[in-house]
């Protein structure tokens, strides 16, 4: 509830509906407070000039066709106070339609001049070609500045116990001590965003400032008064603006505003978070009709990005998925960049890059969940200093080449079982890759892995998904094209996914987790019973 006031007002009365809009307008700018005004009236005609409403609404539009209009209503008035005379009235009528016949504009301007602090320019932003590849590395020194600054607190301030370990755990990952999780690395590409390239960040959503999964902790608490505090916004005082807006679970109303924002705003980033990636459903309107296609019709583009928490856990079809096949269905000529970054160094170099790369486009993330907290999801702050953002990650074991004959293709966390069972059972044969940007996709990354193992002879793609949602179906065609003409025995093997299903995931524990050992199984090419329990 926005507890919004509510003016009702008779269409019918110009006056009034005058006085409602000046009085709206003034209560918002003086309160910086919703308003709304509820317009009593009807539609005269039908929506547009071929349609007939008496077809289908007859005994309505026989009233309507008896009412005067809100013209001759209002000159009746006027009349009827002596403020006008009926030649008068005549004459105001003719002159309107004849400025009208002449293409004369009927509407005086309110606005004299432009303002052009308001300008933006585009310019730098506009011509380029989508590239992969752009330095996003920080001076480690300046992040372990932030790091410190991040977890100072105003005097007096007192925290809640889980939230006081959280930011004391933060800034030995921030400052170097222990290995970066998640949270640390996100909030350091915040940091480095507004405060060394002076880039505005805009997030909003669902208890964006702690994070669904409680792993972001952007503001603060005190437990002594409620104050809430958010070190973000206070690391100098030449920074640009960081915010966050902690908004209704209305999807599509506060996509669209957010896509709005993008359009607007350039040297930004701004991010719209779900709260569960399955909940973007909610705005496919807003998916289908702008984000994906507006640059294609209207030449607009916009860099918002879209963090859609994804991936199967056992919680159920409503909270597992993004319908990451819905997003790749849509992409082409370039229009978005779609990525399931699996470390932390990973999501800090890709929301750098789509701040201060002079591209926009949109970014739609497949964000983790189990992941926020996975003791091998981590990265070191050396990774965030001298690194970029990598579309294709490669086998980070130590592998001889010479043994490999079987390739496991993945994305998203379901790299991190295959690993582990790979490393339990030894299977020195099978290398894993990940597929970081899933479009535009790296082909020349790809074939680059794929040659690097000459006795290579199974290829194999490993989704969590049921066969008919996921990347699968996106990726056959650039698969067989990439595989087939090229010299190596290797082969594209049948896809390793859950069974194709009509909801997303299965609403059973121990079904997801039988489901769960058979798709790792399968990637690894073991049987289940193989699987170190």
């Amino acid at each position: 509830m926005v507890h919004a006031p509510i003016l009702h007002v008779n269409g019918d009365d110009p006056e009034s509906v005058v006085f409602a809009a000046q009085l709206a307008l003034d209560y918002r700018h003086q309160f910086d407070k919703d308003i709304i005004i509820d317009l009593f009236c009807y539609r005269r005609n039908g929506h547009n000039e071929a349609d007939e409403p008496s077809a289908t609404q007859p005994l309505m539009y026989a009233v309507i066709k008896k009412l005067p209009t809100t013209r001759t209503l209002y000159a009746q008035k006027l009349i009827a106070e002596g403020i006008l005379n009926t030649e008068e009235e005549k004459q105001y009528e003719d002159n309107y339609r004849e400025s009208l016949d002449r293409g004369d504009y009927v509407v005086s301007s309110l606005v004299q001049e432009p303002n052009e602090q308001l300008f933006v320019d585009w310019k730098p932003y506009l011509g380029h070609d989508l590239v992969d590849d752009w330095d996003t590395s920080v001076d480690i020194e300046k992040l372990k500045g932030y790091g410190r600054r991040m977890a100072e607190m105003p005097e007096g301030y007192k925290l809640q116990r889980q939230v006081q370990k959280v930011v004391e755990q933060r800034l030995a990952m921030q400052t170097g001590e222990e290995p970066l999780n998640w949270g640390a690395a996100e909030t350091l590409a915040y940091a480095s965003l507004v405060d060394n390239d002076d880039v505005l960040v805009r997030i909003t959503g669902e208890d964006v400032g702690r994070g669904t999964f409680s792993h972001r902790h952007t503001e603060i608490y005190n437990v002594n008064d409620g104050s809430m505090y958010v070190p973000l916004a206070h690391l100098s005082e030449k920074q640009a603006r960081f915010a966050t807006y902690n908004s209704l679970l209305s999807e599509e109303a506060v996509l669209a505003f957010e896509y709005g924002y993008a359009t607007t705003v350039p040297n930004a980033l701004i991010v719209w978070e779900a709260q569960f990636g399955d909940f973007v459903n909610g705005a496919q309107v807003v998916i289908d009709q702008f984000i994906s296609s507006g640059e294609t019709k209207w030449q607009r583009v916009c860099g918002l990005t879209m963090l859609l928490p994804h991936g199967f856990e056992g919680q159920g079809p409503e909270h597992s998925s993004a319908r990451l096949e819905r997003f790749l269905q849509l992409c082409a000529e370039d229009n978005m960049q779609v990525i399931t970054p699996t470390t932390p160094a990973q999501i800090f170099h890709a929301l750098r890059r789509q701040a201060i790369r002079p591209i926009r486009k949109p970014l739609i993330v497949m964000s983790p969940k189990s992941l926020l907290r996975h003791k091998l999801a981590t990265s070191h702050l050396e990774e965030l200093a001298n690194g970029k953002f990598e579309t294709v990650l490669p086998e980070m074991d130590d592998h001889n080449a010479d043994k490999v004959t079987r390739m496991v293709l993945c994305g998203g966390k379901v790299y991190y079982d295959l690993l582990e069972q790979r490393r339990a059972l030894g299977l020195d044969h099978v290398a894993i890759v990940r597929i970081e940007q899933l479009y535009p996709l790296p082909e020349q990354r790809l074939v680059a892995e794929i040659e690097k193992y000459s006795n290579l002879t199974e290829i194999v793609w490993t989704q969590e998904e049921p066969l008919n949602q996921g990347a699968w179906y996106y990726l056959a065609p650039h698969m067989f094209r990439i595989v087939v003409p090229h010299p190596t025995k290797a082969k594209v093997m049948e896809p390793v996914a859950r069974p194709a299903s009509a909801a997303p995931a299965t609403g059973s524990p121990k079904l997801h987790a039988q489901q769960q050992q058979a798709l790792i199984a399968g990637g690894l090419g073991v049987s289940v019973d193989e699987l170190a329990q």
